[in-house]
């Protein structure tokens, strides 16, 4: 490509405190552009993986959204907050005697209960847009929003740790949770928390993977920001994790690029999309019609058109 501008993906290990959207802005200005942005919100109380796509890199988050992810969190039993995390106070106590009778098998048991295929009903201090507007602003405003379930799949639920304090009005449950895209962990914790009479809100939580991508290829966003820019996981690396790949040479990719159909045996099945590369470049995503045809619905390689 000739372009000199970023291309490609990187992933970020969020610090707490800081918006997704406040990540967005400081590696625009460590890698020097503005085309950059992110496959999934953290909030702000959350850290760990965090996605973001610079250049044409952003034409893959699409793609990256809609992937599983792995959480590390703390969940507290005996309180609640308006937000269901540490993000607001508790506003809701578990009666004492409610929460002395809870057990390390409750609490499995309630564990079990929230994993596989479950309804949850998101948050409503979340992003969820009602009537085009975001939850968390009509709460905000007073209004008292309820939000419809989802079906989320919970894959892996795991416990980690318990930590008794009833004395102190308290149990913290560490917990490792794998699950579809659009779970809410915190939500997790609040109808854990129900479920056993007592309440319960996330106290912490780390993202350590999306998808392909976990902690190990994480960047720490540096304080100074004129210190030099992070190598990009490739524009071609990420859409073969995320599609099958057909690989094609130079004349068919200049084809492609050209807006041309280009006949191909090794696609997978008709209506399927792929990841079409050529050599180390990713030219397109391509729709495979019949007979193997492929058509570029998504143009990379700009510069042979």
């Amino acid at each position: 490509m000739n372009d000199s501008a970023p291309q490609g993906v990187l992933v970020c290990d969020k610090p707490q405190g800081l918006t997704s959207h406040g990540v967005v802005s400081r590696i625009r200005r460590w890698c020097g552009t503005r085309k950059v942005g992110h496959a999934g919100t953290l909030d702000p109380m959350a850290t760990g993986v965090l996605v973001l796509g610079l250049g044409r890199g952003t034409k893959l988050l699409g793609y990256i959204t809609g992937v599983s992810k792995t959480y590390l969190a703390t969940i507290r039993l005996g309180s609640a907050t308006p937000t269901d995390d540490a993000d607001s106070e508790p506003d809701l106590f578990a009666e004492p005697a409610a929460l002395a009778a809870v057990t390390d098998e409750s609490i499995a048991q309630g564990v079990l209960a929230l994993t596989g295929s479950i309804d949850q009903v998101p948050s409503a201090v979340s992003a969820i847009k009602v009537n085009g507007q975001r939850s968390y602003a009509r709460v905000r405003a007073g209004e008292d929003v309820e939000l419809k379930a989802r079906r989320v799949e919970i894959s892996n639920f795991t416990i980690l740790d318990i930590r008794f304090s009833v004395a102190e009005g308290h149990i913290d449950v560490d917990v490792e949770v794998d699950c579809s895209s659009g779970t809410y962990v915190r939500a997790l914790a609040r109808d854990l928390g129900t479920s056993l009479g007592v309440h319960g809100h996330l106290t912490a939580l780390r993202r350590t993977r999306v998808g392909a991508f976990d902690l190990d290829q994480a960047v720490t966003i540096p304080e100074d920001l004129d210190t030099g820019a992070p190598a990009l996981i490739s524009l071609a690396e990420v859409a073969q994790t995320l599609l099958p790949t057909v690989h094609v040479d130079s004349e068919e990719a200049k084809a492609l690029m050209q807006g041309k159909r280009v006949s191909t045996d090794r696609s997978p099945e008709q209506g399927s999309e792929v990841a079409v590369v050529s050599g180390d470049e990713l030219v397109s995503i391509a729709e495979v019609r019949a007979g193997g045809v492929l058509k570029s619905q998504t143009a990379f390689a700009i510069d042979l058109a």
